[in-house]
């Protein structure tokens, strides 16, 4: 079977071309509009994605073909994708930048298995006709993709605009459907040392007469946006069926209770991770760590995700009555999965820009945030050592990200890291009683024994 859905790829040149604005831009105003819309962005990414999920109103899936493989990310598109309206994919990187020479991985290659015309954002910034020779060269590049329309960022000047868009036009045939003007300072959403600030930091919500709101609709004029609609109307069909990934089943209809730290401190969770552990039969509940004094009773087993604790280590810090209760979940042998920021909150201490803040003390090291990223891409690791979520042997393919490194000895780990950086030394995994932390990032979909191993993991937490 195959679907046809209106889709378009918001590509780019590098990154830092303006794909996040563009894209939320386009989102924010066709949905102010009542234009139905779906997100979706191309490899791991937790800060853009959230973005995109605030401008369309609902969440936005990851599409790696790297970590999911072709098939999955294919199927879920199908599932998650709208009939009509507008599905849009941000990409990542440069178009044709992937894990290797031949792009492997790419947007390009994303754009192509989801018959999506691709929809370039090029900086304008001290170029005119040379833009059109940089167009030209990404359609003799693969004339396989199908590269749709142009929408040029950081013009100068009328004038600029009106050499640029002939050059273009005229020597590539592809329409320039959008001239977004030089912005003041750094552009309508924050940065800062990871990317863009997270929307639950920011405090952004997407109403009509805030400031972000206004700023990304200035941009959205600039955009023609009924030809990105019928750009997105022409994409090709999408071959196979929205299937379900299939979930661990509880035999005996047992409900697990399964905690999830979840606050501006700690936010980087797939949609997918909290929703395949519901569908297995657990009862997912959140918890604050800024604000609770406690962890939810009767739980089985808690998941803390990544996010920012460096910039919240203070308030964290100062909660000493949940940074208590950790300590004490994990000495009783409560089942405690985290990733990167999770893996911080569980240390002895965060130092950061000068100060060091006290943290829940489960590891027996500190962490020390860096001014250069200590791990970033993907990452596989093998498992081989004892732990309580995954079989000795299992190999595990995801990412990291993260400017923090441990500060101390390290204690048993339980994985050795493959490609990527991990806990250092080759090693990944720190293992303290029913503890698993690590600087891996895994995404249900790509890696469903992460699934399997929670709810294993707390059946067992349960039976006791």
């Amino acid at each position: 079977m195959a679907a046809l859905l209106p889709g378009i790829v918001v590509a780019g040149l590098s990154g830092d071309a303006g794909k996040t604005v563009v894209s939320l831009a386009i989102l924010r105003e066709l949905r102010q509009r009542g234009v139905r819309v779906r997100a979706f962005k191309k490899g791991p990414d937790y800060i853009d994605a959230a973005w995109l999920a605030w401008a369309s109103g609902t969440a936005a899936r990851n599409l790696d073909t790297y970590l999911m493989g072709g098939d999955v990310a294919r199927r879920s598109f199908l599932k998650n994708a709208t009939g009509e309206g507008l599905n849009l994919v941000e990409g990542n990187r440069g178009l044709f930048d992937g894990l290797d020479a031949g792009g492997t991985h790419s947007t390009a290659e994303l754009a192509k298995l989801l018959g999506a015309p691709v929809l370039l954002v090029v900086s304008a910034e001290k170029v005119t006709r040379t833009a059109a020779a940089v167009v030209l060269g990404c359609q003799r590049m693969d004339p396989a993709l199908r590269l749709a329309a142009v929408v040029l960022n950081r013009v100068s000047s009328q004038r600029h605009e009106s050499v640029l868009r002939a050059a273009i036009e005229e020597t590539c045939g592809v329409p320039v459907i959008g001239c977004i003007p030089r912005l003041a300072a750094a552009g309508p959403v924050p940065m800062r040392h990871l990317g863009l600030v997270t929307p639950e930091e920011h405090g952004a919500e997407p109403r009509d007469d805030d400031e972000l709101t206004a700023s990304l609709l200035a941009v959205a004029g600039h955009i023609d946006l009924d030809q990105v609609l019928a750009i997105a109307g022409s994409a090709g069909s999408v071959p196979g069926e929205a299937e379900e990934v299939a979930a661990t089943v509880l035999p005996d209809g047992r409900c697990l209770t399964i905690g999830v730290v979840r606050d501006s401190a700690f936010n980087f969770y797939y949609a997918e991770n909290l929703e395949q552990l519901e569908r297995s039969g657990a009862r997912v509940v959140a918890v604050s760590a800024l604000t609770a004094a406690a962890l939810p009773a009767e739980l089985d087993a808690l998941y803390i995700g990544g996010g920012f604790p460096e910039t919240h280590a203070a308030r964290l810090a100062a909660n000493t009555a949940f940074l208590g209760a950790l300590r004490a979940a994990a000495a009783a042998g409560l089942p405690i999965y985290a990733e990167c920021g999770g893996l911080m909150l569980l240390s002895q201490f965060i130092r950061w820009q000068g100060a060091t803040h006290p943290m829940a003390g489960v590891l027996p090291f500190g962490v020390e945030m860096s001014v250069q990223p200590q791990g970033h891409g993907y990452s596989e690791v093998e498992v081989d050592g004892a732990n309580s979520f995954f079989a000795a042997g299992t190999r595990l393919r995801g990412h990291e990200f993260h400017y923090s490194k441990i500060v101390g000895a390290l204690p048993p780990t339980a994985c050795a890291v493959q490609r990527g950086t991990g806990c250092g030394g080759g090693r990944d995994a720190v293992v303290v009683n029913r503890v698993w932390a690590s600087y891996t990032h895994l995404h249900a979909l790509a890696t469903p024994e992460f699934v399997e191993g929670m709810i294993r993991a707390a059946r067992e937490r349960q039976g006791r």
